[in-house]
């Protein structure tokens, strides 16, 4: 079993940045892929970035490609999502989510475990 816990939501301005963080606890954090997901009201979750169990490789969903970066500490157990020049659409609760392999991943379907999620919403 792995615990997910994400932080770091809040209300932005339009252009402004924020990161978010996703702790995780149980197995061994550097044995999971990790992925950041999205979901903006009345819209279906929709895949954001993942990064495989090293770190070495990172895939991001061509919405957010040159704008939000992810990353992980090993050390930290922790995974990152650092998004620059937010938009309005970007408003939605985010969520980390966690699963074994050793690639990275991009479906809903293919993630185990889930964090609670965490609100971002960008002002115009």
């Amino acid at each position: 079993q792995v615990q997910l816990v994400e932080s770091g939501g809040g209300l932005v301005q339009a252009g402004g940045s924020l990161r978010l963080s996703c702790v995780a606890s149980g197995r061994t954090f550097s044995g999971y892929a990790m992925g950041w997901f999205r979901q903006a009201p009345g819209k279906e979750r929709e895949f954001v970035a993942a990064i495989t169990r090293s770190g070495g490789i990172t895939y991001h969903a061509d919405s957010v490609k040159g704008r939000f970066t992810i990353s992980r500490d090993l050390a930290k157990n922790t995974v990152y999502l650092q998004m620059n020049t937010l938009k309005s659409d970007d408003t939605a609760v985010y969520y980390c989510a966690a699963r074994g392999g050793s690639w990275y991943y991009t479906g809903i379907d293919e993630y185990n475990y889930w964090g609670q999620g965490t609100q971002v919403t960008v002002s115009s």
